[in-house]
């Protein structure tokens, strides 16, 4: 493809469903960026999304595809198009920024990226919220040596479920969602950020009920099946010869959220809630009583951060941060998690990515910097 060597980098969006409106309303506050086409198989739904944020071409994925202008493509669709859909974008000469999972099959995952490497094109990969000022601040804290060595790690998140507040919750519970789909690539992109790639895994799973009953909402009293696990243990172990345990629950009648501790021979690092952008970071020294808060610092804009850091990277030619690396590897351990379940075995991950350097301190999304 044909990149421009500066000025704002043009973006199209393919899907205007409901988390393209987060996407756009930061996206176009962005100087560095040009929202300038959104597509969807419902056009209609593009039009709409059009005339509420200012875009001036929209029509189909075709439309977006097509448009000269445009060189990263936001994929924006459900789960089980995001291969297709990607490799269309890679093939129409354009890189692509894709909501997680970067695919649902791992070998697909590695066919966009041998593919992309061919096209001479990015992959960037959702969640981006570990590129704000909470995660980032948490990962320079471990850079500049602020717990000494780093040993192991641990990862809590506890909820009853979403059937009570969902008013469509079934698909959560059923393949490819659960606590393991749903929640864990917040919390895997986290942990390989901070220890690097994943060697293997062993994991246990089980579900509390076979059954459970919708909440609120007009189907609120209907009930439906159960078919994947919904409390997930994991034992992660990573190439640098750590490991983390990680807890991945919707029994839990004691809701806890956000918990990622990492271990050193100096101190502890609790990091903030790997779902949101921002949150200081707690660090208790070697048997010490009380935390020291470290305040977060850097970007808090929200879903797009990634699409920017891209964008400037392209502009800048160095590598982005969200890698599509990245991305599949955390998928890996993903599939990885519920192989060693089904089997009761450990399970090795072959993939691996080239770490990268948290974000300077002073990343400005508002600053003209292309």
């Amino acid at each position: 493809m044909t990149t421009a060597t500066s000025g704002p980098v043009g973006v199209g969006l393919i899907g205007a469903g409901t988390i393209s409106a987060e996407y756009l309303r930061n996206l176009t506050s962005f100087p560095d960026i040009a929202v300038l086409a959104i597509g969807d198989l419902f056009p209609e739904a593009a039009s709409a999304r059009a005339e509420e944020f200012g875009i001036p071409t929209w029509g189909t994925p075709e439309d977006v595809l097509a448009h000269p202008g445009v060189e990263i493509v936001v994929n924006l669709t459900i789960p089980t198009a995001h291969f297709e859909v990607s490799r269309q974008i890679v093939e129409a000469g354009k890189h692509v920024w894709t909501e997680k999972p970067i695919t649902t099959d791992p070998a697909d995952a590695a066919t966009l990226l041998a593919l992309a490497e061919r096209e001479g094109v990015r992959v960037g990969g959702a969640p981006d919220t570990v590129l704000g000022a909470g995660i980032q601040t948490a990962l320079r804290t471990l850079r500049e040596g602020g717990i000494g060595e780093t040993a192991s790690a641990l990862t809590l998140f506890q909820s009853p479920g979403p059937e009570d507040w969902h008013p469509n919750p079934a698909f959560l519970f059923q393949e490819g969602a659960g606590p393991l789909y749903d929640i864990a690539p917040y919390y895997v992109t986290t942990l390989v950020l901070a220890l690097g790639p994943v060697r293997s895994v062993s994991a246990a799973g089980s579900r509390a009920r076979e059954q459970r009953t919708i909440g609120s909402g007009p189907k609120a009293g209907e009930v439906f099946d159960v078919t994947v696990p919904t409390q997930v243990a994991a034992l992660l172990r990573f190439e640098s010869g750590q490991n983390a345990t990680s807890l991945l629950s919707f029994d839990s009648p004691h809701k806890r959220a956000g918990c990622v501790e990492v271990y050193g021979t100096e101190a502890t690092l609790a990091f903030p809630d790997p779902n949101v952008f921002d949150g200081p970071s707690q660090r208790t020294a070697y048997r010490a009583d009380t935390a020291e808060e470290i305040p977060a610092a850097g970007a808090t804009t929200g879903r797009g951060l990634g699409v920017l850091e891209m964008a400037r990277s392209i502009r800048a030619g160095v590598p982005h941060r969200a890698q599509g690396a990245i991305a599949a590897h955390v998928l890996d351990v993903m599939v990885a998690i519920e192989t060693a379940i089904a089997n009761g075995e450990t399970v090795a991950v072959d993939s691996t990515f080239t770490p990268v350097e948290p974000m300077p301190a002073d990343f400005d999304p508002f600053a003209t910097t292309v």
